[in-house]
């Protein structure tokens, strides 16, 4: 079973499938900083840090 492809020969970009167009947005770049992560790692430790000392 062969699938046609989204986009004939010669379409013109602003004509291209959704998909297609959604594709080709995409980036290298990571959606989420390694730093967001440290830092949301860091103030989970705080938030335990302060709970545990005034329970």
């Amino acid at each position: 079973m062969t699938m046609e492809p989204a986009d004939p020969p010669g379409t013109d970009p602003t004509e291209r499938a959704p998909r297609e167009r959604q594709l080709s947005r995409r980036s290298n770049a990571p959606s989420v900083s390694p730093w967001l992560i440290l830092f949301a790692i860091a103030l989970l430790g705080a938030v335990i840090y302060v709970l545990s000392a005034l329970l």
